[in-house]
């Protein structure tokens, strides 16, 4: 069992606790140091000026030794204790206060002791006490005299012992109220979403309407709850959308296999001519033909949808591309004696995949011969746009798209004349294949169209890095 916090609310308590003792602590450690730095400069600079007041203590007695004069008080001072020892450069003792109880401050004087700046060191005396030394040369009648004095610590460490006392005493408590301060604070913060959450565990497939509540949508929560809301709405349209595709292609893979069963029935219900079989198997095999394209619609689609048509992308002479989509379906114009009229730039190329890119124009050229009248023209030109991209459009002499059914016709399975489906042959899904491919090419597909005045469909692509009019034409796909 490990002990990390589980939840988010914990681990932010965890966190804000950690880091506000790891705060305390420094900001605790550093004020003990700086209270211990202003006490000793504050006794530093006491001991230097008492070693003014001891140098003019200092008295010679008849018999020619050394002592201090001290005022009522000065040794009974239980503040900071002063204790001072009198020496002779040569190493004599000449004085020392009585409260050493016959302890030296230091070894005895070394040469040089005494000279150059005053300063204080600490030391510690052979019974333990701590205390803050400075040496000083006095001249004295003729004499000269070292000075030892110094200061006991001992308050000065008490004081900075009961500063740390309360110190340890105050932070737990203080950590311990701001864990529990912190808690109700990430408690209240995360209670949005945990509504969330639970508002979310209740949406499923079947209700995709639902939505998250909003209460603030100017803060993180509410944006987050407004982005949430946003994915549910494009995740209900995919769903939407792929409960009609279903549907759709359900249906129109029923119809022809519905058409061909209907056909057989009625086929063995009498004895016919080997004739009428024919026109019957000939009726049968058409109907397969348009299950066959319907199914490799679809698979082509999937293929589209799960990402797996890989482009093999290759510098294409734009025109050729038309000549070839144009050549595919001329037995279909010529049927309904239409004429393709191919003009434009035959220099202009683009990047793409050949095979592709030629099934959109292929499309595009299909839905035009079939929606065009007998012995009409549809124009393919291809040309440049004014932001310099290569075009290439397909107008044709039809009955024009209304402008309620333009937003709808590169949807899958979407007809404006649903009447007429089965004359044209159409399932309504070439349009959307041709979108793809363009798509695929980093391309985009427009419709301009005024009913009554035929339509016109433009593929717009980046031009090729090195299209230009002198641009060679070898290596083309």
């Amino acid at each position: 069992m490990h002990l990390y916090p589980s939840n988010v609310r914990s681990r932010l308590t965890a966190w804000y606790v950690g880091a506000l003792a790891a705060l305390l602590v420094a900001y605790g450690a550093a004020s003990l140091f700086f209270l211990f730095l202003s006490m000793r400069e504050q006794m530093d600079h006491n001991l230097l000026e008492d070693v003014e007041t001891v140098e003019g203590q200092v008295a010679a007695q008849p018999d020619g030794s050394v002592t201090l004069r001290l005022h009522h008080g000065d040794e009974g001072d239980t503040g900071f204790h002063r204790f001072v020892e009198i020496w002779t450069p040569e190493g004599t003792l000449l004085y020392r206060t009585p409260q050493l109880r016959g302890q030296a401050l230091d070894a005895s004087p070394i040469p040089g002791e005494g000279l150059g700046e005053r300063e204080p060191v600490s030391k510690h005396l052979p019974n333990g006490l701590r205390v803050r030394l400075v040496r000083s040369l006095h001249h004295f009648e003729g004499r000269t005299l070292i000075l030892r004095i110094a200061h006991n610590e001992a308050a000065m460490w008490q004081e900075l012992s009961e500063f740390a006392t309360v110190l340890l005493i105050g932070l737990p408590i203080g950590v311990l109220l701001a864990g529990f301060g912190g808690y109700a604070l990430a408690r209240k913060a995360l209670a949005p979403i945990d509504a969330m959450t639970r508002e979310t565990q209740k949406i499923s497939a079947d209700d995709l309407g639902a939505r998250l509540s909003v209460k603030n949508q100017e803060d993180e929560l509410g944006r987050l709850a407004a982005v949430l809301n946003a994915m549910l709405g494009r995740l209900q349209g995919a769903f939407e959308q792929l409960r009609r595709f279903t549907a759709d292609a359900s249906h129109e893979l029923r119809t022809p296999l519905t058409a061909i069963r209907s056909v057989g029935e009625v086929s063995l219900q009498t004895q016919r001519s080997p004739s009428e079989y024919r026109d019957v198997i000939g009726s049968m095999l058409e109907e397969v033909d348009r299950l066959t394209k319907l199914v490799g619609s679809l698979l082509t689609l999937s293929r589209a949808d799960a990402g797996s048509v890989q482009l093999q992308r290759a510098e294409l002479l734009l025109l050729t591309v038309a000549n070839e989509a144009a050549g595919l379906v001329e037995v279909l114009a010529e049927e309904k004696r239409q004429r393709i009229a191919i003009d434009g730039d035959r220099e202009l190329r683009v990047s793409g995949d050949r095979l592709i890119l030629r099934q959109a124009v292929v499309n595009l050229l299909d839905n035009a011969i079939k929606y065009s009248p007998a012995n009409s023209q549809i124009t393919v030109h291809v040309g440049r746009t004014a932001d310099n991209r290569a075009a290439l459009d397909i107008t044709d002499s039809g009955p024009g798209i209304p402008k309620e059914h333009q937003q709808y016709v590169f949807d899958r399975f979407y007809r404006v004349d649903k009447a007429r489906t089965r004359e044209w042959g159409g399932a309504g899904l070439g349009l959307s294949i041709a979108r793809w491919a363009v798509e695929a090419h980093q391309g985009e597909l427009i419709l301009k169209s005024e009913e009554g005045q035929g339509a016109t469909f433009s593929i717009s692509l980046a031009l090729h890095d090195n299209s230009s009019p002198s641009q060679k034409k070898g290596g083309l796909r």
